[in-house]
């Protein structure tokens, strides 16, 4: 049987946790900053896990992320 092949966009965008989430960078921090509020960008910082919904999408693209 071949190997299966991962995404190249979803391992360069993604991480699993120990626990089996999917860690991911905040969006709408690369550019335009000026017209977001300073609320928004101070929550944006860091990292922050994905919906289990959009787990399920990203998951069969990895198939030898440990779960």
């Amino acid at each position: 049987m071949p190997k299966m092949k991962t995404k190249s966009s979803v391992k360069k965008r993604f991480k699993v946790t120990a626990s089996g989430r999917i860690k991911v960078a905040q969006a709408g921090k690369r550019h335009g900053m000026i017209k977001r509020t300073n609320k928004f960008i101070r929550n944006a910082r860091g990292t922050t896990l994905l919906s289990k919904a959009d787990e399920q999408i990203i998951l069969p693209m990895m198939p030898y992320a440990k779960k």
